[in-house]
């Protein structure tokens, strides 16, 4: 097997090798050098990479978060407990709504007063249901208040008027004797909401209106002006590019730059690669595990690229790109509504999370935040509920692996991986990411083996760093690629301790398994 030395950060550099004994049945471990050089911080993680993204679709809301205050099953002020204390102990950063597609069609006043008079409408985009807007901007801002997150509110530009959006961030955000503030107030909200983050549309290119760049960047610039201030400064985010449209991405920065904090961007793995026929979520083989496991990677590729094109008109990445839709695309799981958008989630969509980690760490400079697609039953989802039950899948307990580098610097790192080969095609067998925690020095080494079958033995070298103790060391792995949890087996994939690991002479050690992801916490 050959070697491709894959550039991230650093300088390269050679380390002793741990010997541990290999399961059974795999081939003989490979061999992978990392450096990192603890001297060098290349950027500062932002918390809001591990975003998430509740939309109006399927069972995300109804089901997903709201139940209503008079459910048999446990809430709080109709929201249900379970999901939130799930999703508070992921230390959830930003949490983006109502949509999506949804989001150019929701007028927000439909979802404010008392729930039962309000009007309901169609939800032409996902299935064709009765939306009865029980769920509006209160609901949705007490879910904020309950996760202790903040709120990133997506506006109707596609089908809302200037007024309306207007009105809708006083109404959210003014303390002013003023016609919105007054209105919330009689809504029974005194006090007005943070509201950090605010879209100025969605996906316009499609969805949200069908546009060109050149004329949504001036439509973008005339809405934008009546996002008014009334507090905080509000972080304004225009809508980006699909995948890697460069053009998009150049027109907006050109045209509109001056008059923007972010500019979003949206790609969807899927593990075909084919928009009609997706590939199914489980039951696949190694030719869709490296499929999906290589178009994943092409996120690298996409944030380069559209970084570059942002560099030529912000140099001093003034601009934050926010990658507020990512994730995992498979078919629908069978028998049900094809627009709910409802798929299982296995060990592949854990890896697909952690490399997508380690890319928007890398691109940390510039990547400011990201919102996986979706937070609850839709997509590559944090949680799946039946009824009463609750799931935790295997992308859920990436994100609660990774918390521990929100808020952290990223450290300079040089990986020299072998090639993970299948069908032709060959990606990196390992990817790596280290951050260091400014307050206490302590140091977060993420670790992800794309081979489901080959080990590897790694060998990191430390510079800059006195380290003597790993602690807390976890691993996610499982029997087979499409292994996932179910509301009879909801704990078949989860973390498990992993000690097999020395540090000396500032020299990790370790046998990483095949098809696996470590987390391992270095102490001074």
């Amino acid at each position: 097997m050959q070697t491709m030395t894959t550039l991230l950060r650093g300088a390269i550099g050679t380390a002793a090798l741990l010997t541990l004994p290999y399961v059974h049945g795999q081939s003989s471990p490979s061999m992978t050098d990392i450096q990192i050089d603890a001297n060098t911080v290349e950027a500062h993680v932002h918390p809001e990479i591990y975003g998430h993204f509740a939309e109006h679709l399927g069972r995300c809301i109804y089901g997903g978060i709201w139940v209503g205050e008079d459910s048999d099953i446990p809430n709080t002020n109709g929201i249900r407990n379970d999901v939130v204390q799930a999703l508070r102990d992921l230390d959830i950063p930003v949490l983006r709504w109502p949509g999506g597609c949804f989001a150019d069609e929701y007028h927000w006043r439909d979802g404010i007063g008392p729930r039962e008079e309000r009007p309901a409408m169609i939800n032409t985009h996902w299935g064709g249901v009765t939306e009865n807007n029980h769920f509006g901007t209160h609901e949705f801002m007490e879910l904020c208040e309950q996760l202790d997150t903040d709120a990133y509110v997506a506006g109707n530009l596609g089908s809302g008027t200037i007024q309306e959006m207007m009105n809708w961030v006083e109404y959210m955000t003014s303390d002013a004797d003023s016609p919105m503030a007054n209105l919330r107030r009689e809504n029974g909200r005194d006090e007005p909401w943070d509201v950090q983050y605010f879209g100025v549309g969605n996906e316009s290119w499609g969805c949200g209106g069908s546009m060109r760049p050149e004329y949504y960047a001036d439509v973008y610039r005339r809405y934008n002006t009546f996002v008014k201030d009334y507090g905080d400064h509000i972080y304004r985010i225009a809508c980006g590019a699909n995948g890697d449209d460069l053009n998009w991405t150049d027109v907006m920065m050109d045209r509109a730059g001056r008059n923007m904090d972010g500019l979003s961007l949206h790609y969807y793995t899927l593990p075909t690669g084919n928009w009609g026929d997706k590939g199914p979520a489980t039951g696949f083989g190694e030719d869709a595990w490296m499929s999906t496991l290589n178009n994943a990677l092409r996120m690298d590729e996409i944030l380069t690229n559209h970084s570059a094109v942002m560099d030529k008109y912000d140099p001093d990445k003034k601009v934050g790109l926010i990658v507020d839709e990512w994730g995992v695309w498979t078919n629908v799981e069978p028998g049900t509504n094809p627009g709910f958008l409802y798929q299982q989630n296995s060990l592949r969509d854990a890896l697909v999370a952690a490399l997508h980690f380690n890319i928007f760490h890398k691109h940390a400079d510039r990547v400011r935040m990201a919102n996986i697609a979706q937070t609850v039953n839709v997509l590559q989802a944090m949680l799946l509920t039946d009824g009463p039950k609750m799931v935790k899948t295997p992308t859920y307990w990436v994100f609660e692996m990774y918390k521990v580098h929100q808020d952290e610097d990223l450290l300079g790192l040089e990986l020299d991986s072998p090639e993970y080969e299948h069908n032709g095609q060959s990606i990196p067998q390992v990817s790596a990411t280290a951050t260091r925690n400014p307050e206490t020095g302590v140091i977060h080494v993420s670790l992800v083996n794309t081979s489901p079958e080959q080990a590897t033995k790694i060998a990191a070298k430390l510079e800059g760093f006195e380290g003597k103790t790993v602690k807390n060391g976890r691993i996610l792995t499982a029997d087979a690629i499409d292994a996932h949890n179910t509301f009879d087996d909801p704990e078949h994939v989860q973390p498990k301790p992993f000690s097999a690991v020395t540090l000396e002479d500032h020299e990790l050690a370790l046998t990483l398994p095949a098809k696996s992801i470590v987390v391992l916490e270095l102490h001074p």
